[in-house]
């Protein structure tokens, strides 16, 4: 898995950095055949506080891209909605790859 973590308007911290890393864990733990992450961490400049902090991450799996974007006051509170979002997005497509049909049982005559 090749992993890019940048920031816009922002230094990536070593403490950031591995936060991020710890949580991404969470969806190569779902599924394992994550090609590429890429991950961008923004400060706008916004008169408002609230909704200034913004991460957005593109994932290439094998088969689809994927991408999500929060925002929020925290940049921490901001990383983990965002991975909540991917997470769900991994397993709805690792849902729909899996065979859910049944062979039909064979008649004995």
């Amino acid at each position: 898995m090749n992993l890019t973590i940048s920031g816009h308007h922002l230094d990536v911290t070593p403490a950031l950095r591995t936060y991020v890393t710890s949580k991404l864990d969470r969806i190569t733990r779902h599924f394992d055949q994550v090609v590429d992450v890429k991950v961008i961490l923004t400060v706008e400049k916004q008169k408002e506080k609230e909704r200034r902090q913004r991460a957005e991450c593109n994932i290439h799996v094998k088969g689809n891209d994927m991408f999500a974007e929060s925002s929020h006051a925290d940049l921490y509170a901001a990383v983990d909605e965002l991975v909540d979002k991917l997470d769900r997005q991994v397993v709805r497509h690792k849902d729909r790859l899996q065979d859910h049909h049944h062979a039909a049982p064979k008649r004995v005559m």
